[in-house]
């Protein structure tokens, strides 16, 4: 059974900038920066019926490329922080691809996601030795962290490996967005 999801790409300049913020916190497993991506919809494990339904259903989705604005850094998980992010800025064009994925999802039959979506782009999982002050430390060493803005042509069907931390992840397929 593939275990898949959908998301954007990072073009490859901007994961060779955000590889730079790699390293200086002990038992942090770094993504790798051609595994960057920006999650839309986590879909998991499912059967080759089920992942062929969502991959088709996927090519009716007809949207304008997206503007992708990095706007600072963050932690997940509050007082056992669980992972290091990039935040994405929310812009009514992505939250309504997003919202389009979800709604494919659950034609096909899936449970809606119960997570609120937040765009972000995983640098690092944190093991359960990181500390909240560990993480706030790291985040503070790099608060001057720049904004960067870069267009996404298109979105992909992922699938991955079950792994720790994530990765590889393999692009099952490509959706063009118009221009």
């Amino acid at each position: 059974m593939p275990r898949i999801f959908t998301g954007l790409e990072v073009p490859e300049a901007i994961g060779d900038d955000l590889a730079r913020l790699r390293g200086g916190l002990l038992g942090a497993r770094w993504i790798e920066p051609e595994d960057y991506h920006l999650t839309l919809r986590f879909v998991g494990d499912v059967d080759d019926r089920t992942a062929n339904e969502i991959a088709d259903l996927l090519y009716a989705v007809r949207r304008r490329a997206i503007e992708v604005t990095l706007t600072g850094l963050g932690a997940f998980g509050g007082d056992r922080p669980r992972s290091l992010f990039v935040a994405v800025k929310q812009t009514q064009p992505l939250m309504e691809l997003q919202a389009e994925h979800e709604r494919i999802m659950r034609r096909v039959g899936l449970a809606p996601e119960t997570r609120k979506f937040i765009p972000h782009i995983t640098l690092a999982r944190l093991g359960r030795d990181t500390t909240a002050r560990t993480a706030a430390d790291w985040l503070a060493l790099r608060g001057l962290f720049l904004s960067r803005t870069f267009i996404v042509p298109s979105f992909v069907l992922f699938s991955s490996k079950e792994s720790v931390g994530g990765g590889p992840y393999l692009v099952e397929e490509s959706y063009p967005l118009a221009a």
